[in-house]
């Protein structure tokens, strides 16, 4: 069997995103579920289960030869696990483990979301053609990736660039990464729908 297409896994904390991916980048099946963050780690991983069905459902997906993950992080892509700080039921999640027995035993790659969506500008969007770049996302979180020498840079971990836990404030509040304060980038500065503070991105 011919297998030229990847299936692609998007991991947040507001959406579990999934389609299937030719050789040009074209998304040719896609499969989407809000993410219960607010839940437990089984119920996470079936919403993850969920997204993989539909495209399993697909006559697309025997073409599939592998699974690429980017997650929320921070994540272990050499444990294949994940603890993303807005997705609190998931600590040390084995989620590559878990990814390659629901998809049949596809091979399966973990990196952060930020390195994810790098790989991806440097690629087709906004970096292509430059040899070094710095990738942001703002979104439920504050992530990034490195291009450094023409090549992605996601470091041993998979969280290379991924700014949105730098202390900004030592002594402020705790955040759940584990560092101190309202401090980390994503705490003070991500997109929040919960009524918190936000800060407002503004073009000019």
């Amino acid at each position: 069997m011919h297998t030229d297409l990847v299936a692609a896994l998007d991991i947040g904390g507001t959406k579990i995103a999934g389609a299937l991916v030719d050789g040009d980048g074209s998304l040719l099946v896609r499969a989407q579920r809000p993410t219960p963050a607010r839940e437990g780690a089984e119920a996470v991983m079936g919403t993850v289960d969920e997204v993989l069905g539909d495209l399993m459902a697909s006559p697309l997906w025997a073409r599939s030869g592998s699974v690429g993950i980017g997650s929320a992080g921070p994540v272990d892509a050499a444990a294949g696990t994940v603890s993303p700080v807005n997705v609190p039921g998931w600590r040390d999640f084995p989620l590559v483990e878990r990814v390659h027995k629901t998809a049949g035993g596809l091979s399966v790659a973990l990196v952060g979301d930020g390195v994810a969506m790098t790989a991806a500008e440097h690629w087709l969007g906004a970096a292509r053609g430059y040899d070094n770049a710095l990738c942001l996302v703002v979104s439920t979180g504050v992530g990034g990736g490195l291009v450094l020498g023409g090549t992605l840079r996601p470091g041993p971990s998979g969280n290379a660039g991924h700014i949105g836990h730098i202390s900004v404030d030592l002594d402020g509040d705790p955040c759940p990464c584990g560092a101190r304060g309202c401090g980390c980038v994503s705490s003070a500065a991500s997109v929040r729908s919960d009524g918190g503070s936000a800060a407002f991105w503004q073009s000019s």
